[in-house]
C-alpha cells in the first residue's frame, strides 16, 4: 500500500502521529459534511425515505467491517453512550464481580463502577506487571485468570488506549463464554485500523466512537450488540426505534415495538444530516483500503521507529503483544520526558502522552519522512542525555 496522503489536507510541514487522539478529515468526508450542511437550506428537498436510507447502509457497512449482523448495529453519539446501553442493561442479578484492567479508559472505568455500585458487585480491576519484557503477555494470563462463574461482565478496551499492548479477544471471549460472562468491549482505538471480529471472539457489544481510526466527525459513532441485547432497555425513547416510525402520518398511532435486532439503542436523531454522510464516505475509504491493508502499512511504516527504540533502550511491549497503529514506549533512565515534549513540539512533531507513554500512532497518510523526523528528534535528546 502507497502513502495516502494526497487523499488528506495534512500541512506539510507538520507530523501527524496522533490518530489515537483524532484523525484528519478525508477529502471526500469533509465534503460529505459540507454538502450535508448546505443540504438543510432547503428542507423541501429532504425526503422522508432520507432520515432512514443512509442510515442503514452506514450500519451495514460497519456490520461487515466486524464481520457482524447490520441488524445488531446502532448509530451512537459516543462510545460513553453506547457502553451506557450495554453496561445497564446486564442483568443485576448475575455474578458478584464486574471485571476491567488498570488505566482503562475514564468513560469504561466510570460505566462499570456504575453499575457495580448501583448493584453492590464487587469491580475488579487487573494491574500490569511491572516488568516490560512480556508484559502483555503476563498481562492477558492474568486477565483470563480472574475471569471465573462469579464475574458478571468483562469490559476492556480492544488495545489498551495509553499504549497499545494488544488483548486476546478471542481467548476472553472465550472464557467468558464458558462461565457466563458478558464480554464488552470498546473498539474506539482499532476498529478501522486493526481486524476485529465479533462472531469469532464471542463479543457480546463493541462500541466506537468514530472520530479516531473510524475517519470520521466527532459526536458520531457505532455499536454491534449481540442479541442478548435485543430485549433490553435502551437510554431513551426516540420514536426513530419504533416500527412505524417510516408512517410520518401515523406517528401518535403510538405503538409498544421498538425495530428489530439492535434499533432500540440507537440515539435520537441518527439521521443526523451533516454527520451521517461524513460517516458513510469514512467507511467507504476504509472499505477501499481494507483493514489489513492499514495495519499492515503502518507495521512496515513503524518498523524503523521501533527498532529503534529497542535497540536504544526504551521501554516497548513486545511485538506479539504490541499493535501496529498505535503503541508506547516510556522513556530511559536519565532521559528527561519534559526536554522530549519540547524539543517534539518545536519539530512540528505530533504525538500524545498518555500515563506513562508516549503514544505514537501512524496512519496510511504519514511516511517515512514522518517517522524519520521521529527518530532524529529521539537520537539528538538522547545524545544530549549521553554528554551530561
Amino acid at each position: 500500500m502507497s502513502p495516502q496522503k494526497h487523499l488528506f489536507q495534512l500541512p506539510e510541514e507538520g507530523h501527524y502521529l496522533n490518530c489515537a487522539y483524532m484523525s484528519p478529515l478525508l477529502k471526500s468526508v469533509e465534503e460529505a459534511g459540507i454538502a450535508g450542511i448546505r443540504r438543510k437550506r432547503n428542507p423541501a428537498l429532504v425526503r422522508q425515505e432520507d432520515f432512514f436510507e443512509e442510515a442503514e447502509t452506514v450500519r451495514a457497512k460497519f456490520g461487515q467491517l466486524v464481520n457482524g449482523d447490520p441488524g445488531q448495529v446502532a448509530i451512537i453519539p459516543s462510545a460513553s453512550y453506547g457502553l451506557q446501553s450495554a453496561i445497564s442493561n446486564i442483568p443485576p442479578g448475575s455474578g458478584t464481580h464486574a471485571i476491567t484492567v488498570s488505566e482503562e479508559f475514564p468513560s469504561d472505568y466510570y460505566s462499570l463502577k456504575s453499575w457495580c455500585t448501583k448493584h453492590r458487585k464487587d469491580l475488579v480491576v487487573i494491574p500490569p506487571p511491572e516488568s516490560i519484557p512480556e508484559k502483555g503477555k503476563i498481562w492477558n494470563e492474568q486477565l483470563l485468570e480472574a475471569i471465573n462463574p462469579d464475574t458478571a461482565a468483562v469490559v476492556i478496551s480492544s488495545i489498551h488506549w495509553t499504549n497499545g499492548t494488544l488483548f486476546d479477544l478471542q481467548k476472553i471471549g472465550e472464557r467468558c463464554k464458558a462461565v457466563g460472562a458478558l464480554f464488552i468491549v470498546d473498539g474506539t482505538q482499532s476498529v478501522g485500523a486493526m481486524p476485529i471480529n465479533v462472531a469469532a471472539f464471542q463479543i457480546d457489544a463493541l462500541v466506537c466512537a468514530a472520530y479516531k481510526w473510524l475517519l470520521g466527525p466527532y459526536s458520531i459513532g457505532l455499536a454491534w450488540y449481540s442479541p442478548f441485547f435485543n430485549d433490553g432497555t435502551p437510554i431513551e425513547e426516540s420514536w426513530l426505534n419504533r416500527t412505524n416510525a417510516e408512517n410520518f402520518a401515523g406517528l401518535t398511532n403510538y405503538v409498544d415495538d421498538y425495530k428489530p435486532g439492535a434499533a432500540r439503542y440507537q440515539v435520537g436523531e441518527y439521521s443526523n444530516f451533516a454527520l451521517l454522510p461524513m460517516l458513510h464516505a469514512a467507511l467507504n475509504q476504509i472499505e477501499v483500503w481494507q483493514v489489513a491493508n492499514i495495519q499492515q502499512y503502518c507495521r512496515q511504516l513503524a518498523a524503523p521507529l521501533t527498532n529503534f527504540l529497542v535497540n536504544q533502550g526504551f521501554g516497548l511491549e513486545s511485538e506479539s503483544y504490541r499493535a501496529d497503529h498505535l503503541f508506547g514506549f516510556s522513556l530511559p533512565d536519565g532521559l528527561d520526558r519534559s526536554h522530549l515534549l519540547t524539543a517534539l513540539q518545536q519539530n512540528n512533531i505530533f504525538v500524545s502522552l498518555r500515563s506513562n507513554s508516549i503514544r505514537v500512532s501512524p496512519h496510511v497518510y504519514n511516511t517515512e519522512k514522518d517517522i524519520g523526523a521521529l527518530i532524529g528528534v529521539l537520537e539528538t535528546v538522547a545524545e544530549k542525555r549521553l554528554m551530561k
